[in-house]
């Protein structure tokens, strides 16, 4: 299969990246064609793929959702399958859903310079198939679909009962009555254990280090208030304004004050945990927000382990033997069913590989512009959300910063627009992944962009300045190319103004 014409946006993902960029081009840009490609049957990338106990946000739905799209549920800690069907509601009510095209798996992407165009190939329902796109967004998310972090941990292989990873969770698994290690103490953990401990016969959350927690009323009850008195789309923007906001001071907070504010989380948790708290299971060796906060709704991990359905086990893995795990301190841990919750694997693009003029482009060699193009590559994006806030935030600020840009170039009739970053940049890198300690984002640091410490050039992390500075940026900024393929060198950078070629004596 190959497109008849080429399309203006190719949307490469149909989560929540894919799916808020084509809802913004359907309402700023009517008049572009677009398509988006999903690898996989059914739209919400993580939200799909992720089917294990509990599987729910790790932020508020009111920021997590779109600026234009109020989120209705009465939860604002939902579940997985309540976002897949926001974001069903979503492609419905844009005209998106139209667009969706399944089973269509994009392996490589090269930008033909003469044409104008990129070339994609795809895997597809009937075999490979080529399309041409104008423009190409990434909105295929940060991590491996494919392939988890694997942290070799010894004797696995032998382990007599069953191992499952939370990434690809079996349909059948029944822990019903028996006993659980999940080992990892991060989000997916913290989700899983409780959700297991309802049924198991006892769920024991093995952890090489503590992560901070922070509970939360999963039911926001100023914000349902608000709902009621005010319209809806009033509402919705006071409560996001609102949670972005103290999201944002907490952030802050923790990073000018870790050690006051380390000291606050640990007392809300053992205020919580009652006799079941032990400082060295739930005070880390690091500052709050080094690592994501790791948000417990209503408490819930906080309630089990209270109880006795659950327990905190800090310590290294020695073994992993038929019976269960054997930590360094020679000590075992029975178990019927061991879950990794070890971890995401960071991917590049998707996976997919890039070119120019048959040239591959090595992602990591190019730097950030407006927080989603690349230092001269042309007619491309691709969106990285937010580590410190809800990701869908830097959806919505990049949406509406390219559908500007594609307005600006229909009005000027140019085809193509590059970030062009000479040799010669002196730019001042900095490495932006640097601000958290996660290990799934260290072990990414060699294929991510590069980030400036000044805007343009830069993936920032703060949602407030991004917005400000997207939104009055002017397009034509000294650093964008613009060319006609029209008109055979019609070609200009940094200069604000299309020279035309001239004409032929």
């Amino acid at each position: 299969m190959s497109t008849a014409e080429p399309l203006d946006v190719l949307i490469v993902g149909a989560g929540i990246s894919g799916i808020g960029m084509a809802a913004h081009l359907a309402m700023d840009c009517p008049g572009k064609t677009y398509a988006l490609f999903e690898r996989r049957d059914r739209l919400g990338g993580t939200w799909d793929l992720f089917r294990y106990p509990g599987v729910r946000s790790d932020s508020d739905m009111f920021t997590l959702g779109y600026a234009f799209a109020p989120w209705r549920a009465e939860r604002s800690i939902a579940a997985g399958e309540t976002i897949r069907d926001y974001l069903e509601r979503v492609a419905s009510e844009h005209g998106v859903a139209e667009r969706i095209r399944y089973g269509r798996k994009v392996i490589a992407a090269d930008w033909d310079s003469t044409a104008g165009l990129w070339r994609v190939q795809a895997d597809g329902p009937d075999g490979p198939e080529t399309h041409a796109a104008r423009f190409l967004f990434m909105g295929s998310g940060y991590y491996d679909y494919d392939t988890p972090h694997d942290p070799a941990i010894p004797g696995l292989e032998r382990f007599a009962g069953a191992v499952v990873h939370p990434q690809f969770w079996p349909e059948t698994l029944d822990w019903a009555g028996k006993r659980v290690i999940v080992i990892g103490s991060g989000a997916t953990a913290a989700t899983l254990v409780p959700a297991m401990a309802v049924s198991a016969a006892h769920v024991t959350m093995l952890q090489r280090t503590p992560t901070w927690y922070v509970a939360q009323a999963a039911t926001d009850r100023m914000a349902n208030l608000l709902r009621r008195l005010l319209p809806e789309k009033w509402a919705y923007a006071l409560i996001r304004w609102r949670n972005r906001t103290l999201n944002a001071f907490l952030f802050n907070r923790a990073r000018a004050k870790p050690a006051e504010t380390g000291a606050w989380l640990a007392r809300q948790a053992e205020a919580a945990l009652g006799p079941a708290w032990r400082a060295e299971d739930f005070t880390p060796p690091y500052g709050p927000w080094e690592q994501r906060l790791c948000l417990i709704p209503d408490g819930d991990l906080f309630t089990v382990l209270r109880e006795g359905q659950a327990s905190v086990v800090t310590g290294t893995i020695a073994a992993v033997e038929p019976e269960g795990v054997r930590l360094a301190n020679g000590e075992l841990q029975p178990a019927d069913i061991i879950v990794t919750a070890t971890g995401l694997k960071i991917a590049a693009l998707g996976k997919v590989a890039l070119s120019l003029d048959g040239e591959p482009v090595n992602f990591a060699e190019h730097f950030w512009y407006r927080d989603c193009m690349l230092s001269n590559v042309p007619n491309f994006a691709v969106l990285f959300g937010y580590l410190n806030a809800s990701w869908t935030l830097r959806v919505d600020i990049v949406a509406d910063w390219l559908c500007r840009l594609f307005r600006q170039t229909d009005t000027w009739r140019v085809d193509v627009v590059t970030p062009v970053l000479p040799e010669d940049h002196a730019l001042e890198e900095v490495q932006p992944l640097d601000m958290f300690s996660s290990g799934y984002l260290q072990r990414a640091r060699d294929i991510v962009p590069k980030s400036a410490r000044t805007a343009p050039w830069r993936l920032h992390m703060d949602y407030a300045e991004d917005r400000r500075e997207l939104t009055a940026a002017p397009i034509d900024d000294g650093w964008l190319a613009f060319q006609r393929i029209a008109a055979p060198k019609g070609t200009f950078g940094q200069s604000g103004n299309l020279v035309e070629p001239a004409e032929p004596a």
